[in-house]
């Protein structure tokens, strides 16, 4: 049976590969990821199926831009009914508080359950050569670190951050932090372009509490019996 932390990323540009992939993995996975590529291509309707067949989905959008705009965009996308909604931690903390603030003012209005609100820390794609050229003295992970005490301090809900950060952020930000952690590949995948990753268990065990696996799902020969190894694998770590 499916495991919430779980979260399939369905990285497709049409609604019948989409279909296909949740109709196959079935009861598997519960837990869905619509990102740009979807997103922009069929738009809400993908999120409002997913809610249609029980599913929850994660809408990875990443907004990044003034307050009022951002905070603006996530109220429009609550309607769609996703479970939770992203931002991009480099908007810095009065973003973040704004978007927060009325997104729950908004749910409250409407009498409707207000979805997860977290931030991108530093993008999974980034190794450190490519964070220096950026102009960046601190760590990645330090950056990390902060990032995270900022959007817990603004109101969010959690973080996306690597698996190899995921201990940091724990034990800086709490047991009730949400830490979700793509760049998460089982034993033997390919990293694709992935610079800092961690199996399964490992990401569990260094304090994740949702995990994002697109291609070793997707692009399995058995997508539903790669989903049920990676479950498997999930059990070991509670």
């Amino acid at each position: 049976m499916a495991d919430e932390r779980l979260i399939a990323a369905l990285d497709f540009h049409t609604m019948e590969d989409v279909k296909a992939l949740v109709n196959t993995l079935g009861d598997s996975v519960s837990y869905y990821k619509v990102g740009m590529e979807l997103f922009y291509s069929v738009g809400g309707d993908v999120v409002r199926w997913l809610s249609a067949q029980g599913k929850d989905v994660f809408l990875d959008l990443k907004l990044h831009d003034i307050p009022n705009t951002v905070a603006g965009g996530l109220c429009s996308l609550m309607d769609l009914g996703a479970t939770m909604l992203n931002v991009h931690a480099g908007g810095g903390y009065t973003m973040m508080k704004v978007a927060a603030e009325r997104l729950h003012k908004e749910a409250d209005k409407r009498g409707i359950p207000c979805p997860k609100l977290i931030a991108v820390t530093v993008l999974t794609s980034i190794n450190q050569e490519d964070w220096e050229g950026l102009g960046q003295e601190l760590q990645i992970k330090s950056a990390v670190v902060r990032y995270a005490k900022l959007a817990k301090k603004a109101g969010l809900d959690g973080v996306v951050a690597s698996p190899q950060e995921a201990a940091l952020i724990r034990e800086a930000c709490g047991p009730d932090f949400l830490i979700v952690t793509p760049g998460v590949r089982p034993e033997g995948a390919s990293v694709d372009d992935q610079s800092r990753i961690a199996t399964p268990a490992k990401a569990l065990q260094n304090g994740a509490s949702h995990l994002v696996i697109g291609r070793p799902i997707r692009a399995a020969k058995d997508p539903k019996a790669a989903a049920e190894a990676i479950l498997k694998e999930m059990e070991s770590v509670r």
